[in-house]
């Protein structure tokens, strides 16, 4: 007999690479709307025998899913990240009796229209340089639905309104205390939505999005910091009040660390104006804030490596 055993296992396609094109504005599609995702989808079920015996009966091929990707993005067009993996999501896990459930993450990347006023076709545009959008929606036939939505790799900086100090000191600390000081940080962020919202064929992602992402930008900027661990529960807590819809907000937050230069061996007096702006190494802060009385959910729903 076997002392090995066969523990959580997953598979599916990762990274599809997908543009949308919706072409509007009449008979002449003059008007171009553009979706441009990556979409990674991962399986659960009754695999046991494919790793054991290399029996492939209920193996559906990742090539598959990644041909469905493209199929449902023509057939059904992709209202939003959020609303097209719960499409995929649910297709997968109802279609076939040995998926017990799928996960589809998302990332979008956004790109603005260039708009050219001497002609009437509107369709060249510019990559958007600020943060990547991602979704992750996972599908079960027990636990049911859950999405959850994010951002990442969107910098953020405040020139002053930061302190840093009363902190323990040992024989190892150099670090001075400092009044004022740069506070910026490459934000990722992810948050859980309710099930209402998440069942909701109706919800407006895409309006969602844009809701959370003001209100952790403007605690951002409002909060007068002296950690930053400070700023990210003040940056949770604003989505958390103001957005109903979102139960659970979870911060990743470097520390982009700026370093005042001396100038000093140049007779000049640096007063807070000249900065070395390292990214190696950096503080690393985290955390959770959810609704008292919820589950939080998103610490242990990473099973897509990304």
């Amino acid at each position: 007999m076997s002392k090995h055993v066969l523990a959580q296992n997953q598979y599916g396609k990762a990274e599809n690479r997908i543009v949308r094109i919706a072409r509007k504005g009449g008979e002449d599609g003059a008007w171009h709307e553009i979706r441009d995702l990556n979409v990674s989808v991962a399986l659960r079920g009754e695999y046991r025998d494919v790793h054991l015996t290399g029996d492939n009966a209920n193996c559906l091929p990742t090539d598959t899913t990644k041909n469905t990707v493209y199929a449902f993005a023509k057939e059904h067009g992709i209202a939003s990240p959020e609303a097209f993996a719960i499409l995929l999501a649910k297709h997968f896990v109802n279609s076939r009796s040995v998926i017990r459930e799928a996960q589809i993450r998302v990332e979008e990347f956004a790109w603005e229209r260039i708009p050219v006023p001497t002609r009437k076709e509107q369709h060249s545009f510019v990559r958007k340089g600020q943060e990547v959008r991602t979704a992750q929606v996972t599908y079960s036939e027990t636990t049911g639905l859950q999405v959850l939505s994010g951002l990442k790799e969107l910098t953020v900086m405040n020139s002053t309104d930061s302190e840093f100090h009363g902190f323990i000191k040992d024989e190892y600390t150099t670090l001075q205390e400092a009044y004022d000081r740069i506070l910026a940080t490459k934000v990722t962020a992810r948050w859980a939505n309710s099930a209402p919202a998440a069942a909701d064929p109706e919800h407006d992602w895409d309006r969602s999005y844009q809701k959370v992402r003001r209100h952790m930008l403007e605690a951002f900027a409002e909060t007068y910091s002296y950690s930053l661990q400070q700023t990210l529960h003040a940056m949770a807590c604003r989505v958390l009040d103001h957005v109903p819809t979102v139960n659970e907000v979870r911060l990743n937050l470097p520390n982009k660390h700026h370093f005042l230069v001396d100038l000093e061996p140049f007779g000049l007096k640096n007063d807070n104006e000249v900065y070395y702006a390292a990214d190696r190494m950096y503080g690393l802060i985290e955390g959770t804030v959810h609704r008292d009385g919820v589950q939080p959910v998103i610490a242990t729903s990473d099973w897509i490596t990304a």
